[in-house]
């Protein structure tokens, strides 16, 4: 069995196990109905949501064709502004530019603002390596690294935990990353919080270096924006004397007007509020406020060739709302950890194999872990047709493997394990273009329905296992309508 870098295994035997979690299912059901019921109301209090929608989907889109212009224009304005931009092609890279700049400062640990980019090149673990202690202080990410846990959703990374197993938590392991939890620690959310405030505060006060990521980044000033609800994130931005930001390339746009456009997506399609709680925004360095250097890593990991693809790259258009999570039946039902990705449900399904391509078992299957039912296209805030990607990325699992230079060519090396999928596609393929073979073989399901197995042979064993198989109809359609219209068949 196949495991991802973080441990879990492959799709199907995940979900399976988080089924068998009636604890995991209930907290999921609970927290993903609320949330989708909220984003709701908050949506249709906009009566140009439509609009909206379609223009942030033109702005990204626009911004992925020029992307070289925009993001040398940031780094331009960035350098400008004080700062120092750095590029990374890959994971090994970004880790190692922050590991230098981090000692660089003396300093032996940081404190961390929300970052999924972090989280997919596995920073913690670098620094870790490198002796160097980072601190979540987003209270769900907090609650995540005490527990010595995964992530789980984008918005909500601890969405699987309940009160009582935070409460638990908090009193076991507190003591061991710093201030201990409050003795008779109750579960009350407001005694939580106050735990998790007294905790970080000694962090806040006490740190020299701070690391985030970036919702956006404004090509034409060089500001990056964070959006969040607690304030943990700009005391990261704001008191530590260096701040390193680590930002995939996607996340540019080119002007502050692209960017009024999200600010009204983004809280609505995450956190069901008109405007977030703290928006924070920074532009390099000023002197005598905030940090005396900051650094910019701009990281690629994948993204370049996510973008030379025309059906995929639409997944570039994520702005990390997790509405796409709310409404999905599976991840409902199989929760976050069973995706072995740092982007769980629909998005990640689509994203994740794309990133890190579609060569190993756990993202070979991520395609398929979806029931294609649409509801998070009608969701997504800037339009990603989630289910176009993933048929788009399950065409690609079945046709091939890594690429591989054949000549002056690069061509698709077969993948292992879909041999007989794709013969019968083929045969389907061959089938559908000789209307004369298709009427034949359509007559003779008809007429030997009767003899219908109700489970296939072989590999089809593992499809009618949990899908029942279509009725074969008493009659053609193309009979029907001879017999019913009349004309001529035109089949041949």
């Amino acid at each position: 069995m196949n495991t991802t870098s973080l441990g879990m295994p492959a799709f199907p035997e995940a979900a399976r196990e988080a089924l068998n979690n009636r604890t995991l299912r209930g907290n999921l059901r609970h927290a993903t109905h609320t949330i989708r019921a909220k984003r709701a109301r908050a949506v249709a209090e906009v009566s140009d949501w439509a609009e909206l929608r379609e223009a942030g989907k033109r702005i990204k889109d626009h911004t992925l064709r020029h992307l070289d212009r925009y993001l040398e224009q940031l780094e331009e304005t960035v350098t400008a502004a004080g700062g120092t931009v750095h590029w990374a092609a890959d994971a090994a890279e970004a880790n190692r530019i922050v590991t230098e700049l981090v000692r660089a400062t003396g300093e032996s640990e940081v404190v961390k603002v929300k970052s999924m980019a972090t989280q997919e090149i596995e920073l913690n673990e670098a620094l870790e390596a490198a002796g160097i202690r980072a601190y979540e202080t987003d209270l769900a990410e907090l609650i995540v690294q005490l527990g010595k846990d995964r992530p789980s959703h984008i918005l909500v990374p601890a969405i699987h935990r309940n009160r009582g197993e935070i409460r638990d938590i908090f009193r076991t392991e507190m003591a061991g990353w710093g201030r201990p939890a409050p003795e008779g620690l109750s579960d009350d959310p407001a005694e939580l919080a106050e735990a998790a405030r007294l905790h970080l505060r000694e962090k806040f006060l006490r740190a020299r270096v701070g690391v985030s990521g970036a919702n956006f980044m404004v090509a034409e000033a060089g500001t990056l924006v964070v959006v969040e609800s607690e304030g943990n994130g700009r005391m990261c931005l704001t008191l530590p004397e260096t701040l390193i930001s680590v930002v995939g390339i996607e996340k540019v746009v080119p002007t502050w007007r692209d960017l009024e456009v999200f600010l009204q997506l983004l809280p609505r399609s995450s956190t069901a509020e008109r405007m977030n709680p703290y928006t924070s925004m920074w532009t390099g360095t000023t002197d005598g406020d905030g940090p005396r250097a900051f650094h910019l890593v701009l990281l690629d990991n994948g993204r370049t060739d996510t973008l030379a693809d025309e059906v995929g790259r639409q997944a570039l258009r994520c702005i990390r709302c997790s509405a796409c999570l709310n409404v999905c039946p599976v991840y409902e039902r199989a929760g976050g950890h069973a995706y072995g990705s740092v982007y769980p449900g629909p998005i990640g399904a689509v994203l994740s194999p794309q990133l890190r391509g579609t060569t190993s078992e756990i993202d070979a299957s991520l395609p398929y872990a979806s029931s294609l039912c649409g509801a998070c296209y009608e969701v997504c805030p800037v339009a990603i047709d989630i289910p176009e990607v993933l048929v788009h990325l399950r065409e690609r699992v079945v046709e091939g493997g890594p690429a591989v230079r054949n000549g002056n060519r690069v061509v698709l090396k077969p993948a292992k394990g879909h041999a007989a999928e794709r013969a019968a596609l083929r045969a389907a393929g061959w089938a559908l273009a000789r209307p004369g073979v298709l009427r034949t073989g359509q007559r003779l399901a008809s007429r030997t329905r009767g003899f219908r197995p109700r489970t296939l042979p072989g590999p089809g064993r593992a499809w009618t296992a949990t899908r029942d198989l279509p009725a074969v109809p008493a009659e053609p359609f193309r009979d029907w309508w001879l017999r019913t219209r009349g004309g001529k068949d035109d089949a041949r």
